[in-house]
């Protein structure tokens, strides 16, 4: 792993509290970083371009370039156009899922119980396609939009028979990961329970977001020389600035 942001000057901070949901474009050569301040949270998260949101994360080829289903810092989160829309940079949670997808209104009454806005009031219970189709709206991005997730945190392995298995206490409080953009990234994401997560209660858990500027780009290079698809994948990013 490359060194850690933590001393470098905060540009900006945001809580997002357990059921909430956020977007914004995270600038070329800004780094975020994404802490889970109690332990065993997930953020089910979205990346798109924000210049053409046409272009999104293409998990598939994500993991097919890099020969891995384990993503962590070293690896890059790429387009459909084979760029790289975030890579991870530093990583203190080791783990971060791409299979699992994210809760929909269904699956959360049937875990949770109803748990209506006209009961709880605020504290209603949330899913995860409803927030983040409310950030979408306000891209101009609906439905047809929703594509696969990545579950920040959480941890699901897939045994000899294909059977998924999620691993409960992946992430411990205060594990963070940090995402530098080589573009400019609309991030969109909600921190919402894992759907296989076995926790019979509804229980989202908060997350802590920083913004940092990036003096150097050297703070890809993990990333950069992990593979050699990844320096072919920052090349064709970069062609876009020439």
């Amino acid at each position: 792993m490359t060194a850690s942001l933590s001393l470098r000057p905060t540009l900006y901070e945001e809580f997002v509290p357990g059921g909430g949901h956020t977007s914004f474009v995270l600038k070329r050569g800004q780094l975020l970083r994404i802490t889970d301040l109690e332990g065993g949270a997930n953020a089910s998260l979205l990346l798109l371009s924000a210049s053409e949101k046409s272009e999104r994360l293409n998990l598939p080829d994500s993991l097919k370039c890099q020969h891995s289903a384990k993503l962590t810092a070293g690896h890059c989160l790429y387009s459909d156009m084979g760029r790289v829309l975030a890579a991870i940079t530093f990583d203190t949670c080791g783990w971060h899922d791409s299979f699992g997808g994210v809760l929909n209104a269904n699956e959360v009454q049937e875990k949770y119980g109803a748990g209506n806005y006209q009961q709880l009031r605020n504290g209603f219970f949330r899913n995860g396609v409803d927030n983040l189709l409310v950030e979408m709206g306000k891209w101009n991005l609906n439905l047809q939009d929703l594509l696969m997730c990545l579950n920040l945190f959480s941890k699901v392995t897939v045994d000899s028979d294909g059977c998924f298995a999620f691993q409960a206490d992946n992430s411990k409080a205060g594990d963070y990961l940090e995402l530098y953009a080589p573009m400019d990234t609309l991030v969109i994401l909600t921190a919402l329970q894992h759907p296989m997560d076995p926790n019979p209660a509804y229980a989202p858990k908060p997350l802590q977001l920083s913004w940092h500027q990036v003096q150097s780009d050297g703070i890809s290079l993990l990333c950069r020389t992990s593979r050699p698809e990844n320096a072919r994948g920052f090349h064709n990013t970069e062609r876009l600035y020439l």
